[in-house]
């Protein structure tokens, strides 16, 4: 039986539901999912193994136009993914017509060789008429090699997709062995969920003004607790007050919340203690940026 491997990139817009997508492919949550756009900062990998074929996803930011230092990072960061991959998925949603955003992003695309296969997501959202429409107008920019409706939440024609990217792959090795699911750290994956209940109880613009680092993990001595200390860094001192809200409950609810997607992760009990702190405008500051991965 031949045995095909290779890389593919995922692509869009904000908020298309990318890491939906890539986390229903490896049944595994691996990226963050929020509601909010540019919730995704880095580039994720996750690793769909079968008998057959080994497929190394790339989540990347959503691609849209920077307003600061951490923004061009995000774009850099999916723009260098579209040259180093065998096939790129360019995910679209319902929309009902093609807007500046996805216009903007297969401008890029014209200029790369790599097969892109269209991706027009949340089906369960649209008509047979808006998604012949939909389908006619993305068909007619002629760059894509392949085009396929899908439901990510709904998981509709996963497995189709699955079958159109092995289509585009060559036989190759596995990379990775058959039970890992990302290349990611667990600190790295710990910090992105205590991100994402950040985003979940927080609105507007404290979301993006929010990093998070690990201070300290590491499993208690004669026990099967591992202790995670984290801190979470803001950029004003009102935002300070919104994370933690009114007599802490806002921060225990992140907390709590955190905790239980933690422990699925780990697969044991996990006591987590969180601060938040002050670094103003640390999204224009290069140090800063370093200092939290985005470098």
């Amino acid at each position: 039986m031949t045995f095909k491997s290779g890389f593919v990139s995922i692509i869009g817009r904000p908020n298309v539901g990318k890491s939906t997508l890539m986390n229903k492919l490896i049944g595994e949550k691996i990226a963050i999912m929020s509601d909010k756009p540019q919730t995704t900062r880095n580039r994720i990998q996750s690793i769909y193994t079968s008998e057959d074929c080994q497929i190394i996803f790339i989540d990347t930011p959503g691609m849209h136009k920077p307003k600061h230092k951490l923004g061009e990072y995000m774009i850099n960061t999916a723009k260098e993914t579209l040259r180093e991959v065998d096939v790129v998925l360019f995910v679209v949603d319902e929309s009902k017509d093609i807007g500046p955003g996805d216009q903007f992003i297969m401008e890029q695309l014209r200029e790369i060789k790599t097969p892109i296969i269209l991706v027009m997501n949340k089906i369960d959202l649209m008509n047979p008429e808006q998604f012949k429409n939909l389908y006619e107008q993305f068909k007619d920019q002629n760059i894509f090699a392949d085009i396929i409706g899908i439901s990510a939440l709904e998981n509709a024609n996963l497995n189709a997709l699955v079958e159109k990217i092995k289509d585009f792959l060559e036989e190759g090795p596995q990379y990775f062995p058959g039970d890992m699911i990302t290349d990611q750290p667990e600190r790295v994956i710990v910090a992105e969920i205590i991100r994402e209940k950040v985003l979940h109880y927080t609105d507007q613009e404290v979301p993006h003004g929010v990093a998070v680092e690990i201070m300290h993990m590491k499993p208690r001595k004669d026990s099967d607790i591992i202790d995670i200390s984290a801190t979470i860094y803001c950029e004003r001192n009102s935002h300070k007050g919104i994370i933690i809200g009114k007599n802490g409950r806002k921060l225990k609810g992140i907390g709590k919340s955190a905790r239980q997607d933690i422990e699925r992760l780990l697969g044991t009990k996990v006591f987590l203690e969180t601060w938040v702190k002050v670094k103003e405008d640390w999204r224009n500051n290069q140090s800063n940026l370093r200092n939290f991965g985005y470098e």
